[in-house]
């Protein structure tokens, strides 16, 4: 019994993965996601891409640097985006395998 507890994540790893997964929960978030997996790029360049207002893709994005899931660098006045590391390109394709699965 002892074994399986040592196994089960504390408290704060279930905290902060519930909140992972509500953060990917999102639709808008997930599609810039997907956009980011092809390089990286600027608000403009996502808003275009994807067809949708900077005020909204903006606001998405705070959210995913928030929980660094995405980092950014600025190159003069502008920001670039991209994917924070390999781990969440890994849990997006791992994600699409098993819905494609079916």
């Amino acid at each position: 019994m002892e074994d399986l507890k040592s196994n089960i994540a504390n408290e704060q790893e279930i905290y902060n993965l519930s909140d992972f997964f509500k953060v990917i929960s999102d639709g808008t978030r997930i599609k810039i996601l997907l956009a980011l997996q092809q390089g990286e790029f600027k608000v403009q360049e996502l808003c275009e891409k994807l067809s949708m207002s900077m005020s909204a893709i903006s606001h998405q994005l705070r959210i995913l640097k928030q929980s660094d899931l995405v980092r950014y660098k600025r190159q003069g006045k502008n920001i670039i985006y991209s994917i924070a590391d390999e781990h969440i390109k890994l849990i997006i394709d791992m994600a699409l395998e098993h819905i494609n699965e079916k």
